[in-house]
């Protein structure tokens, strides 16, 4: 250091950028990945019918991510669900 400043020691930790974690590639990527993927493929009037048990976590929280997802990608989804059922599907953009 050329000056005579004082300078705090830093308080955080510094990593390598390429080890920072990017956009919202988190723990439901997985899953909102395979629901697009599926929802692309329906046929117009049909309903994806998925079992809550086989979701990584609580319905609420799948539907949030890829209601984020489905954003992004600029399609437009609707949902409900019932006690065993996550239903997912395209809407036109007026629904």
């Amino acid at each position: 250091m050329e000056n005579d400043e004082f300078v705090e020691p830093m308080k955080f930790e510094a990593v390598p950028q390429a080890d920072v974690p990017k956009g919202r590639d988190g723990k439901h990527r997985e899953i909102t990945t395979q629901l697009l993927s599926d929802i692309s493929q329906l046929a117009p009037g049909t309903a994806l019918k998925v079992p809550l048990s086989q979701l990584p976590d609580t319905k609420e929280n799948i539907r949030s991510a890829l209601s984020r997802a489905a954003r992004l990608s600029e399609i437009s989804l609707a949902t409900s669900s019932d006690d065993e059922f996550l239903y997912v599907w395209k809407t036109d953009k007026e629904d």
